[in-house]
Formats: structure tokens, sequence, C-alpha cells
């Protein structure tokens, strides 16, 4: 294991005042250390692209200004746009000068967005110009808007001040941010991380996951969400490496981007690897089904070599398919936000690409357990990150229970909601996830979310979670989703339907009985491989697209609700 946070011990009493870094001196050791090192980038819709100096020198001129016009030490600033440049010295900015930073989700309607302002008591926000006049004149003459876009009124990069200011540096137990998520329950609620909360998980998922300043992330994924900031954006701070936004999902663009800036670290959710290597490996068997063969076969060779005796040969030996989607440079993918299918996190290393999964929530900033690079298991979420203390309570007779944590990463409750603070912790102190699961050998394995478990006639607890895995590598369908119907309104048991919701590519030129044959057949074919309580008994084919996330997960809640 790579001890990463004793670095941090020839600093403290020095740049470091308490045990983890805030943020400010995180980034503080990096700009003395890294100063003409590539910070963030853009490539659209024009280069843009700032060294660790240049950046700092406009964080401590964002900073003045805001508090020269009266936000103080423990103000909350609202935070909400693309991600961008900006969008980063915007964040640092506010926590440099003592600020609680409001990341807000951009695809909210402007009317949203000012609720959330309201709600968190934001003095002030760095938006997007699309946004800004409907929050301008919906927020009282004291409110300050600023722009996120070149050219715009109050551009960020504009805001300086003459006047002589002192700003406050906040302490590691000082609130840094609240995230607002309503991930896929709709219930928005204020998570309250600390900078000691954030920094401590920054350090310690490198624990399994060596990084250098030499590495080059892409920011693809909102960068409001705490999964991309503190694994993309607030690692490549830290270590002092270049991190590059990517502006949407758009495959062709990120391959673009991917060359261009040479991306050697690549964060995503499982939707985007499945595509990856679907795509990649179905190119390869329409040309010639015997050349297939053969890659499968040196894939296998190729992984037994790199799981047994800790050597890579994928990179050299797949390099020109690599080249294909624009991964010959990636030395490492990590993928979060929900279950992987393991044979996509197989086939990955498989090709010579260190391929990390890891499980967490907003509540614990986010990263709980990861996979080492050297030590992985693909039907594991990882092992628990050093520092964590994790347990599962309420065990069935599966040895399946309730996962709790413990950490220094661990939220200090949610903005204003007391009660469900408390809620949320068991009596000693651990944080409920509200994820089943079970552990072995520090390894978590995940069977599902305690909120959508099915009880079947039989009284078997089904987790939805384990069966939708089984459909991963299925290409006909965007979206799928399994729920309980009552199956028996007396005893309220539960039966398994499956929610399908076509590709368009699938769904072109065939009727509505030949779709519904075909995806029949995928669940007679799944089927076979599940145990008889977890059996589907009912198929849905949709003809609008679920509700889903920024990070691409359905909101299981509004479904169920709908289709009830």
């Amino acid at each position: 294991m790579y001890k990463a946070w004793e670095i941090l011990d020839k600093y403290r009493g020095k740049e470091i005042k308490g045990e983890w870094p805030t943020i400010p001196e995180m980034l503080r050791i990096t700009v003395n250390n890294y100063s003409e090192r590539k910070a963030f980038t853009t490539f659209s819709p024009e280069k843009l692209s700032l060294t660790y100096s240049e950046s700092f020198k406009k964080i401590e001129e964002i900073s003045k200004y805001l508090v020269s016009i009266g936000i103080q030490n423990g103000d909350k600033v609202a935070l909400t746009g693309k991600n961008s440049p900006e969008w980063a010295i915007a964040y640092l900015a506010i926590l440099n000068m003592g600020g609680v930073v409001v990341p807000i989700d951009y695809i909210l309607t402007a009317k949203e967005v000012t609720e959330l302002i309201k709600m968190s008591d934001s003095k002030a926000i760095f938006t997007e110009k699309d946004k800004y006049e409907f929050i301008k004149d919906n927020t009282g003459q004291d409110f300050n808007c600023f722009t996120l876009n070149y050219g715009s009124e109050n551009y960020i990069f504009d805001l300086k001040t003459d006047t002589e200011v002192d700003i406050i540096q906040p302490l590691e137990e000082d609130l840094a941010a609240i995230l607002y998520t309503s991930g896929t329950t709709g219930v928005s609620k204020g998570v309250m991380l600390s900078h000691k909360n954030i920094t401590s998980d920054v350090f310690m998922a490198q624990g399994y996951m060596r990084l250098y300043h030499t590495d080059v992330f892409y920011a693809l994924l909102p960068i409001h969400h705490s999964y991309t900031m503190t694994a993309v954006f607030l690692e490549s701070v830290c270590v002092g490496a270049e991190c590059i936004f990517g502006k949407n999902l758009v495959f062709s663009q990120i391959v673009k981007d991917f060359e261009q800036g040479k991306v050697t670290m690549f964060l995503g959710v499982p939707m985007l690897f499945n595509k990856i290597i679907n795509g990649l490996l179905s190119g390869v068997r329409k040309k010639s089904i015997v050349l297939y063969g053969i890659i499968r076969f040196l894939m296998s060779i190729s992984g037994f070599i790199k799981k047994s005796f800790k050597v890579n040969p994928g990179k050299k030996m797949f390099g020109f398919l690599l080249k294909k989607v624009g991964l010959q440079n990636i030395r490492i993918c990590i993928s979060g936000g929900g279950p992987l299918a393991p044979s996509t996190f197989k086939s990955f290393n498989q090709l010579g690409v260190d391929f990390v999964q890891g499980y967490g929530l907003t509540e614990t900033a986010p990263i709980l357990t990861l996979n080492p690079v050297d030590q992985y298991i693909e039907t594991s979420v990882g092992k628990i990150l050093p520092f964590v203390e994790m347990k599962i309570i309420n065990k069935d007779v599966d040895g399946i229970g309730d996962v709790v944590v413990k950490g220094p990463n661990v939220m200090q409750g949610y903005y204003k909601k007391e009660e469900e603070s408390k809620n949320m912790f068991t009596e000693d102190g651990f944080l409920i996830t509200g994820d089943a699961g079970y552990l072995d050998n520090d390894y978590l394995y995940l069977t599902g979310r305690k909120s959508s478990l099915i009880v079947t006639e039989g009284g078997k607890n089904v987790y939805p979670e384990e069966i939708e895995d089984e459909f991963q590598l299925f290409t006909e369908h965007e979206q799928v989703l399994i729920k309980g119907y009552v199956k028996n309104s007396k005893t309220l048991s539960e039966g398994i339907e499956v929610l399908f919701y076509p590709t368009e590519e699938f769904s072109r030129d065939k009727s509505e009985q030949e779709i519904k044959n075909r995806f029949n057949e995928i669940v007679e074919e799944v089927n076979k491989r599940l145990v008889a309580y977890k059996k589907i008994e009912k198929v849905t084919i949709l003809k609008e697209a679920m509700p889903m996330t920024t990070t691409k997960k359905i909101k299981r809640n509004e479904v169920v609700k709908m289709y009830s």
C-alpha cells in the first residue's frame, strides 16, 4: 500500500495546522511544488489552459474581491455551471477565503437553482449566463451574481479589488461544502462536508491507486457531483496533475479530447464503460469471427499474466485496439456511481488498462472502498480504505446485512435537518449507508439498496440491482430497471418485473411485436441463470426513457411511482 498521507508529516505545524490539510492548504502545497505544471484545461469552445501559479493568482484575486463585497468567513456561496477551468477557480476561491461552497447541478432550471440558493442561505452565486438574469431578478437586491462565461457581465476573471482585506483561512473541521443531492430518491438534502472530510478521502484513496504529478485527469461527469469533485478535480489538485474538462458524453469528442490531452486517468460510470468495451469487441467480431476468437484467447492469457505475476503485457499486445477508442495513453480507468458488470471490469484489465472500481456516498465525500490496482477482485466494489471502519449489521441467514461506516470522511450531517441527520447514524456512531452487502477479507460485495428491496411470495429478499447486472452487456436496451409488483393483494407479496427502454438503433424498422419478442428472449436467457425466487415474471417495454440523475442513475423511486 502506498501511504500518500505520510507526506503530510513534513508540512504539519507549518503549511498544515491540523491533522489533515484544508483544501486551501492542500492547494498551496501543490502550487509551491508544481507552480508551472498545467492545472486546468478545456478544449471547447476555445482552448483555455492555466498553470497552477496562474490559477492561484486568479484564486487570490477572486477571494479578496469576495471579502471586499462583504462575503465573510463561513458564508455560503453557490456555484453552478458546466465543467470548466472557471468552475474550478470559483470553487477554490470560495474556499480560499473561508467561505462554504454550494455546488448545484447545472441541469436544474434557473427556478430550481434559485430555490436551492435560498435553502442553503447562500450570499452569492457563480453561474452560467443563461441562468444569470433569472437568478439576479429573483434573489433580492443584496445578492451577488457572477458568471463563468468569458465576455459576459460580471465574468469571474474580471473580479478584482484594490481594497486591502484580511482573509481568514478555514480550519480542517470547518464546513467546506454543502452538496445537494436528490440521487435516486428525489428528496433534496444538503450534505455538509468539512475540509477534513474531503481531503482525508483524497489522500486515503491514493493508498490503493498511485497518482503522479505527470498524470492527466479527464473530468467528464458533472463536477458538482462528489464523485467527480473528489476523485478527479481534487485528486488532480492534490498531486499537481492536470485536469482536463470534458463538455459532453459524445464519444467522438471524448476520443478527440483523450488524444489531444494525452489523458492518463479516466473516471466514468458503468454505462459508459460497457458501451466502450461492447463497441470495441463487437467491431472486431463483425470484421472477423476468427480474429475475434484469437483476440479473446490472447486477452485471457494477458489477464492471467497480469493477475498472477503483476506484469501488464496488454498495453503492447492490444495497443492497436486501444487506439481505436482513444485509450492508448490511459493508465487507470475508474468506475463508480453504480454496479459494473464483472466481465467489463475483467476485459479492461485484460486489454492492459488498470481498472479500478469503487464505492461510496455523497455523505462520505464520497469514496469508501476501492479495488487496489494490483489486487483487484472483479465481483467486489473494492477494499475498505485505510482509516475507514466498516461493518455489516442486521445480517440475514446468508450473511447479507446493512453496510455501516465510520471514518474521517463521514459527513457532519444534513444542513438544517437535525432529525434526519440523527437518523442516519447508529447508536455507536456509524453512518447507515442504506446499502446491503457483505464483507470478505476487507473487500465489500454489494447486493443492493435496502430501500428498493423486493419481498417475494416465499418471503425471500431480492435486490433489484443484482438482477439488473445480468442485463448490462445486452445492447438492445438503453435502460433497464427491475422492480416489484404486487402479485397478491392479500399477502402483499411481490413478483419481479423488468422495464426496458430500447435503443433507437435496435427499435428502428421493427414492429412492436418484434421488439417485444426479442426482449422476451433476453429475459428467458437471463432467467436461466437466476435462482427460482429471482426469476422475472413480467416484462414491460417503455416508449419513453426513464428519468435519470446527472451521473446516469435511473431515479428508481420516481419510476416505481410512474409504473405501479
